[in-house]
């Protein structure tokens, strides 16, 4: 039966980071045994893995076209399989599933984390081996030191409230047509079978629900994700924007987004494209492409809620909020980080090493291309931030790690206030001289000034951050024939009166 994933974006890493596949060009029963027990252990939070009989690998990655298996090993890999599984204290079996990729026999071994961690292995097949834990650390099957194994046996029966059994809810919660869509979407062939599975088949086969057959029930998971009704079991589950119009919180608007937690997200982003982002054109000097500023990136306000919506405690009594102020936004989850990320690691931007609360939402938010691997959304941000010109975002949280804050700070073009801090009629005059190219020299002498390095930071460089002035050779800062022009905006800036009203004098 068809796993519930798109295989051809597995085999390219693009739901699942590397680390989390192992590639085998043949069966190796006692490898594949420690492997198995290490992705059951799930250290990190990372949601299992998978492991690739029949495909080679090099650095980690997939030797394409794969080598295969034959066609009558697949029964006795199954026998096997089953017996060393059994190894495993307490058992443990993955999801295997024969397929046919690029004209070669492959198996899949899906292994998502177990429910009754920490497990433990036989180091060989031999007899009497001794049994040990098994982890990953990065792309490697290893013992853990006995820091980590302390730590593991603490996550006894800690298993993520995503994947938890939900005891209030039953099979008929689901909604078939939503998990159609959802598997379509991915490119699944599951999708195809589903007409002919029961809805036992279908909800084993994705790992939305467990337990015996008497007694089968949906995950949280499931219900997050395909529930009819997400409300019944998650009253605090949807995304609220606030819109103030004013910094004292008097007068505002709201919008709230509800429902399946990959359909509220895409609302939200839809009505934040929509509604609140704002665009200017600049013109460039010579030059027949323009320069598009946006007062908040899309990709870094869609990176930051999609960080939100994949992290946050689906267990507690508070929604994703995002605070819209006149300059800036705020996005606000609870609770915050999962040590060892705290606050000074937040504010030095070191998301480097991090664990993660939702093993199982995060895997289906990358099916759908709706977050990127770990550790990837903040430096997507931290660069979108710089492309389109914008202040950097700050990351905040408490000691306590009770919530997590992302704050984007909106370009200083669509920010009268901010983008005249600090400028004076000296500025304004730089800029009126400016409206044809004009080098350093020329312009620090028009105002009366040395040619000192401090001079060209506080009148040119200072107007060329805030998108007021440009060079003409933007590729070459440093060009002897290096010339300074004013910019549309500069232009559009020096003409009006917004400038008499709050320029101070020159010292």
């Amino acid at each position: 039966m068809p796993l519930p994933i798109n295989i051809y974006e597995l085999l390219n890493g693009k739901t699942v980071e590397w680390e989390r596949i192992e590639f085998r060009d043949g069966w190796n029963p006692e490898r594949t045994l420690r492997t198995i027990c290490a992705f059951a252990n799930d250290f990190n939070n990372w949601g299992g893995g998978y492991i690739f009989i029949g495909i080679a690998e090099n650095n980690g990655k997939p030797v394409l076209p794969p080598k295969g298996i034959n066609l009558n090993q697949i029964d006795s890999i199954h026998r096997e399989l089953n017996q060393i599984c059994r190894k495993i204290i307490p058992n443990y079996f993955p999801i295997v599933e024969p397929v046919e990729f690029q004209n070669k026999n492959i198996l899949i071994l899906w292994c998502p984390g177990g429910s009754n961690r920490p497990y433990k292995a036989p180091y060989s097949l031999g007899k009497n081996s001794q049994y040990i834990y098994f982890i990953r650390r990065f792309s490697s099957t290893v013992r853990p030191t006995p820091d980590e194994e302390r730590e593991l046996l603490l996550m006894a029966n800690q298993i993520p409230f995503d994947d938890q059994i939900n005891h209030s809810a039953k099979l008929t919660d689901f909604d078939l047509s939503t998990i159609k869509i959802f598997l379509n979407e991915i490119g699944s062939e599951l999708e195809g079978e589903l007409t002919t599975l029961s809805i036992d088949d279908i909800v084993r086969r994705m790992n939305i629900a467990e337990g015996g057959n008497e007694n089968l029930l949906p995950k949280n998971v499931g219900l997050l994700f395909f529930a009819k009704n997400v409300h019944r079991y998650f009253p605090y589950a949807k995304i609220e924007f606030v819109i103030f119009k004013d910094e004292s919180g008097t007068n505002y608007t709201e919008k709230i987004f509800e429902g399946n937690i990959h359909n509220q997200l895409r609302n939200a982003l839809n009505y934040f494209r929509n509604s609140i982002v704002e665009e200017k054109v600049l013109k460039q000097s010579g030059k027949a492409e323009s320069l598009r500023y946006f007062n908040y990136p899309y990709e870094a306000f869609e990176e930051a809620l999609c960080n939100a919506v994949y992290h946050r405690g689906y267990d507690n009594d508070s929604t994703i909020e995002i605070r819209i102020y006149p300059d800036r936004i705020d996005i606000i989850s609870f609770p915050g980080p999962l040590p060892p990320l705290d606050k000074i690691k937040m504010q030095n931007y070191n998301f480097d090493v991090r664990k993660y609360r939702n093993r199982r939402i995060g895997e289906f938010l990358k099916e759908l291309h709706l977050t990127e691997g770990r550790s990837t959304g903040i430096p997507t941000i931290l660069r979108e931030m710089e492309k389109n010109s914008s202040p950097k975002p700050i990351f905040e949280t408490d000691d306590n790690r009770s919530y997590f804050k992302t704050t984007l700070l909106v370009n200083p073009l669509f920010n009268i206030q901010k983008l005249m801090e600090g400028l004076d009629n000296k500025h304004f005059n730089v800029l009126s001289f400016c409206s044809s190219p004009k080098s350093r020299g020329e312009i620090l002498q028009h105002i009366n000034l040395s040619k000192h390095s401090k001079n060209y930071e506080r009148y040119i460089v200072l107007l060329i951050d805030r998108l007021l002035l440009e060079r003409t050779i933007p590729d070459s800062p440093k060009s002897p024939n290096q010339k300074y022009v004013t910019t549309d905006f500069g232009k559009e800036l020096v003409n009006s009166d917004i400038k008499d009203r709050n320029t101070p004098k020159s010292v």
